[in-house]
């Protein structure tokens, strides 16, 4: 049977653990295989200084089930960049499930696919997230949120457990927890649980 896949996009200065948290979660789910994509394919710096190989580019990639979008300080200049909004666009017509790790959830925003949905994002980068579409109905509280096909989590660590939470969706509780056991991750696993909340939601 043939797998399904997810497509993480990467660009210059994204957050290392946005995309490597959700990639240990998700790399050895039994229906699907995890791709990297950027604008042009090829290797791509993190924050951090770290490259990551992107398999497909933009033109060439396929259609992804999962999409996933994560953050770092890139994002604000992303939020600009006119072939990955039409990306992300373009992907999200046939995504099952278009998901976000901080500010992620901006450059979704932003390409205007999460217009009338409940999103969070990074809170220490807040306003910067919901000024990008105000008609949002951003959650200032959460850890991660669901709405219809739309996960869209908090900052950084804050993906690996929206991560799980789409695991428990897709497969079962006992598919998740397995998963978090056999990484030794506490999951903290109640969406609605935010330690770094900012108290306020559209």
């Amino acid at each position: 049977m043939t797998k399904k896949k997810i497509g993480i996009v990467l660009f210059n200065e994204f957050e290392t653990l946005d995309v490597f948290g959700p990639v240990e979660m998700w790399g050895d789910l039994p229906d699907y295989q995890v791709f990297m994509v950027s604008q042009n394919g090829g290797l791509v710096k993190s924050a951090q200084g770290v490259e990551t190989n992107a398999t497909y580019s933009f033109d060439n990639a396929p259609q992804f089930d999962i999409l996933m979008v994560p953050g770092g300080m890139g994002a604000r200049r992303e939020v600009n960049n006119s072939a990955l909004l039409e990306f992300l666009r373009r992907q999200d017509k046939k995504t099952e499930w278009t998901t976000s790790v901080c500010t992620g959830s901006a450059i979704l925003a932003k390409a205007g696919v999460l217009k009338g949905r409940r999103a969070t994002s990074n809170k220490l980068a807040y306003e910067f997230a919901t000024s990008q579409d105000r008609s949002v109905l951003w959650q200032g509280s959460a850890r991660w949120v669901v709405d219809g096909k739309y996960v869209t989590s908090s900052g950084v660590s804050a993906g690996t457990d929206m991560a799980l939470g789409l695991v428990e969706i897709i497969y079962n509780r006992q598919v998740a927890e397995k998963i978090a056991h056999e990484t030794e991750y506490i999951w903290n696993d109640n969406a609605a649980t935010d330690l770094f909340s900012v108290g306020k939601s559209d």
